[in-house]
């Protein structure tokens, strides 16, 4: 509401300063109307350059003085080139323009590219006072472990949470089909169950981007302009989200990277649960969920075996464990 009450000032005030100066001459009312459109466009400026990212906006700001300084050179060389007249200033006042606004819109679209990590060095006091914004995603929501981790403590900040994304929880809870309904119920007890917790800072958003469709464009566009974080296990948005320059905390490289390293040669004990592919080989998972193959154990499903580590898989879904029983060991 001030803000609303200082723009009005604003428009006022220049509209009374034209009415009363005239400038080119112009009758009173219609210098005053001038005066006003002049605030107003000001202000749709303004409105324009707040819905801009820092990076964006340092981008526009130099790109201007870059173009300002190309022009001024060129201004410089056509001084002494041309005799003065008319055309020449209108030449001048022309390249000036033009190297200005090429500079800006180049330093807008290029702004994303910036490294803004440097202004942590200059504005190091300020530093810890910057809140860290981390705007979670449907698919990481309804995953649930977000809750478990952030409730450790190893995810500081606030938890952003857009109504988009709250709107599309509740499409899924809503569901007709009954694990559809049964997931979305699921993310909306672990939003609840973090909203809950006094230790956790979450911050739910009414702010939407009307043109944008996709829910995953919708949230890299709020991540740009809180300078926020996506936390997702999305691998699609993820990727997206790397072209787009976004940092991105994927829950499921966390998992991966949180498993314990197994090395050939290492021993260890599996339950074998079902047969492999193999005629001999039986099948088993670690507690984290790793798919542990053993040689020659395809008699021993329901049974603890001792195994040895033969070699280790990484896959594009998760890590797989192969290894032969242990002569020396005993099973269960």
């Amino acid at each position: 509401m001030d803000l609303v009450f200082l723009r009005f000032l604003f428009v006022l005030f220049l509209s009374a300063i034209c009415y009363f100066l005239r400038p080119f001459g112009l009758p009173g009312w219609i210098a005053a109307g001038a005066g006003g459109l002049a605030g107003l466009f000001v202000i749709v400026f303004e409105l324009r350059v707040r819905a801009l990212s820092l990076r964006r906006l340092i981008g526009a700001v130099a790109g201007s003085i870059f173009g300002i300084f190309g022009a001024a050179l060129f201004s410089f060389v056509l001084h002494y080139a041309l005799p003065p007249n008319p055309t020449s200033a209108a030449i001048e006042i022309f390249i000036l323009l033009l190297m200005t606004y090429v500079g800006l819109i180049v330093g807008v679209n290029k702004g994303d590219l910036l490294n803004t990590n440097i202004l942590n060095h200059i504005f190091s006091s300020d530093r810890g006072m910057r809140k860290s914004y981390k705007v979670l995603d449907t698919s990481v929501i309804i995953d649930g472990r977000i809750a478990d981790i952030a409730e450790t403590g190893f995810l500081d900040g606030v938890f952003v949470i857009p109504e988009f994304v709250l709107h599309e929880l509740q499409v899924v809870a809503d569901s007709t089909d009954g694990s559809k309904r049964q997931r979305g119920r699921r993310g909306l007890d672990m939003l609840k169950r973090m909203q809950a917790n006094p230790a956790l800072q979450i911050q739910i958003v009414n702010e939407d981007f009307p043109s944008i469709r996709e829910v995953d464009l919708k949230l890299l566009e709020l991540a740009k302009k809180w300078e926020a974080k996506v936390v997702t296990n999305d691998f699609n948005l993820n990727k997206v989200a790397h072209i787009h320059h976004v940092e991105v905390l994927n829950i499921n490289d966390l998992a991966n990277t949180l498993k314990p390293v197994v090395l050939p040669g290492e021993k260890m004990s599996v339950l074998i649960l079902k047969e492999g592919k193999e005629y001999t080989q039986g099948v088993g998972y670690l507690d984290d969920g790793t798919m542990v193959v053993v040689d020659h154990a395809r008699k021993m499903i329901g049974r603890t075996v001792d195994m040895v580590v033969t070699s280790v898989l990484q896959t594009a879904s998760g890590k797989m464990i192969f290894g032969k029983l242990d002569e020396n060991g005993s099973g269960e």
